[in-house]
């Protein structure tokens, strides 16, 4: 019986299992890294034992400091979570070694399915269908192929490959990203099925001979090999394809002795035929629509399991309507999706029925590892948070899981909140015509809710309208007269924000009443904001009529050609956040006389996000090739390549490898030819 448990993990999976503990009495211990500490899993957690440092492979990748931080605390067991060392056989066998109950599948099972290589092999002998694999690059027949980690999942470590002059630098790639997440490097090659859906399993097992299958996920919508929407059940199996995907899970775990909680993970061609990827040995991140749709708690499954306990079913449970996830991340899908970091100054998801645990009624979940005030650095992925809509109907579902991401309020860091709701509106996803390539075919996700000009134009003028508002509240004398205010009506009032799509300038005049009797919203060159011309705008007649209706600091009411709308403005700093039906914005205001920035070199290559200098691929006075690899960035687990914009001789590099730079930072210099 389980008294005390330690998750070897952080964040979301850790408030995750925290939550099932409290419910059955199980005490609980956090392990944090210095960038955690504040980390609402370590306020959550009975205990909590630092873990020195910052990087995975000083913290939570040490399975020794992790060992030892359940024997100071007297835990009497550990749940590894998903990542980090939830697949590694080493660590496993290492916590039963140490008389701690291992919340997973035996080791030795962790072994044989953590590796990728051994496991497809195995499992091709119980009859489950593969695709074609390769381990040595010279063997390898037909393209394209897919370059993955043998050890880990999350897309980590995994290439697309087109053609054999590639495949070299896609391996060495997928190595040292798949060494960098999972402390193994080794990776191998399949065959690459094109329009393929991924469609996955779950089973839970016990140590009586148990093995339930608990229906099937979709999880197609991916971007970098990585999923970011969910849902069950799918809309491409039916009652005959589920029968079949269920029984080849099944057999797969009967192959390998398996216990606990697990994911069966296959490759859907648009044929009908399915092939084995790989079966994840632990909790996945997408469990929670399983639970809404089963009414079971898979974390309580688990340690049920791991006490010795037999399963309270032994055949499938009904599922129940339909459940779609979707993952939060900071991080900008139209900047080849970039990392954000920086601190969440709001994050606030309205009308949650319950968090952490299956609902009793159809309705919204949130599973979060983050809170206002929560800082997002480089060091671990860059999920936020998992939202999960469940509903009678997959329609349902999706309409609810899209205005409630429109309504969320996320300030401080990019998200890809945007794209989420745009997916989850798209014709093709409402009809169920998806594949893991949904969106390099639909581009057209990319663009922000806030696209209109018209709705850019009102959401700036209400963040001018609100600022003015804020200073006329904290004026020292005159506090009640209208904002910009004059005897004799003479100029305008002016403000320039650093926008979505650049500069912009608003210009404003009210008239005695307070009333507005003029604004416009026009684009500013950066080499204006001397200020030269600003304020002398040349109006046109294509703004919209709009009428102020209340204008608070934070919040302002306007009437725009006769529909009332309402923003919400949050200012922190000189950035303020709007919020509106019609999307959402960040808005950095400018000041009016901008001191002079010191001009970088010419030919300057910058930091498109903050991180580690990975590798460095040149030296000064090297001549490169327009799109030629120069060095790479690694942030939230992810490696970020940069390369020449054009061809050159490298003048200066004034970073090395190991070397932490911030955004902005200038990497290289380069004398274009």
């Amino acid at each position: 019986m389980i008294r005390r448990l330690l998750v070897a993990n952080r964040g979301e999976i850790a408030r995750r299992v925290f939550a099932t503990c409290r419910l059955i009495g199980i005490e609980t211990v956090a392990v944090y890294s210095d960038a955690d500490a504040d980390s609402p899993h370590v306020a959550e957690a009975d205990y909590a034992v630092h873990l020195p440092g910052n990087a995975p492979s000083a913290t939570y990748l040490r399975g020794d400091l992790i060992i030892a931080a359940a024997r100071k605390t007297g835990a009497d067991a550990i749940h590894p979570g998903y990542g980090f060392l939830s697949e590694n056989a080493e660590f496993a066998a290492a916590v039963v070694d140490a008389g701690l109950t291992w919340v997973g599948p035996p080791p030795k099972v962790v072994a044989v399915m953590g590796s990728k290589i051994e496991a497809k092999t195995l499992l091709a002998e119980a009859g489950v269908p593969m695709l074609p694999t390769w381990t040595d690059p010279d063997e390898v027949t037909g393209f394209p192929v897919l370059v993955k980690a043998s050890a880990g999942g999350g897309g980590r470590g995994m290439r697309i490959v087109h053609g054999p002059e590639s495949l070299a630098e896609a391996i060495a790639s997928g190595r040292r990203e798949a060494a960098g997440a999972f402390g193994d490097g080794t990776v191998f090659m399949e065959r690459y099925v094109e329009r393929a859906r991924h469609v996955e399993v779950q089973v839970v097992a016990d140590t009586h001979g148990t093995v339930v299958p608990f229906g099937e996920r979709e999880c197609s919508i991916q971007r970098r090999h990585q999923k970011i929407v969910e849902e069950t059940p799918s809309p491409a199996v039916t009652p005959a394809l589920r029968e079949q995907l269920c029984a080849a899970a099944v057999s797969a775990c009967r192959a390998v002795g398996y216990v606990g909680a697990g994911t069966v993970e296959f490759l859907l061609a648009p044929s009908g035929e399915f092939f084995f990827l790989e079966m994840n040995t632990r909790l996945q991140v997408e469990h929670p629509v399983t639970e809404c749709v089963t009414g079971f708690d898979l974390v309580r499954l688990q340690l049920l399991v791991a006490e010795g306990n037999p399963l309270p079913l032994t055949a499938p449970p009904p599922m129940r309507g339909h459940a779609i996830e979707v993952r939060l991340c900071a991080e900008d899908p139209a900047y080849a999706w970039l990392p954000s970091t920086g601190t969440l100054h709001r994050f606030h998801v309205p009308d949650v029925a319950g968090q952490f645990r299956p609902l009793a009624q159809p309705g919204l979940r949130l599973d979060s590892g983050v809170r206002d005030g929560s800082v997002i650095g480089v060091h671990y992925d860059s999920m936020l948070a998992k939202l999960v809509a469940w509903a009678p109907t997959r329609y349902e579902a999706a309409r609810l899981l899209a205005a409630t991401l429109t309504r969320t309020r996320i300030h401080g860091v990019v998200t890809n909140r945007d794209l989420l709701v745009r997916v989850l509106r798209h014709p093709s996803f409402r009809s169920g015509e998806i594949d893991t390539g949904f969106l390099d075919t639909h581009p057209e996700v990319f663009a922000p809710l806030l696209s209109s000009i018209d709705a850019v134009r009102v959401s700036c003028l209400a963040a001018a309208l609100a600022g003015a508002a804020a200073r006329r509240a904290t004026a020292p004398v005159l506090a009640g007269l209208p904002s910009g205010w004059r005897n004799v009506p003479a100029t305008s009032q002016v403000a320039v924000y650093d926008g979505p799509s650049g500069p912009v300038e608003v210009g404003y005049r009210l008239d005695r009443a307070g009333e507005l009797s003029r604004w416009w919203v026009r684009a500013v060159d950066r080499d204006e904001l001397d200020v030269a011309g600003l304020g002398q705008p040349t109006v046109t007649d294509d703004h919209p009529l709009v009428a102020i209706v209340a204008a608070d600091p934070e919040r302002v009411v306007l009437d725009v050609n006769g529909i009332r709308l309402t923003f919400d403005v949050h200012r922190v700093g000189d950035v303020s956040y709007v919020d509106s039906p019609e999307g959402s914005a960040g808005l950095v205001e400018l000041p009016r006389f901008p001191a002079p920035a010191p001009d970088a070199a010419e030919g300057s290559l910058t930091a498109p996000l903050p991180g580690a200098v990975g590798r460095v691929l040149v030296v000064p006075g090297q001549r490169v090739h327009a799109g030629e690899l120069l060095m790479t960035l690694e942030a939230m687990k992810l490696e970020h390549p940069v390369h020449a914009p054009s061809a050159g001789v490298v003048a200066a590099l004034p970073v090395s490898a190991g070397a932490q730079v911030d955004t902005g930072a200038i990497l290289a210099v380069l004398t274009p030819e």
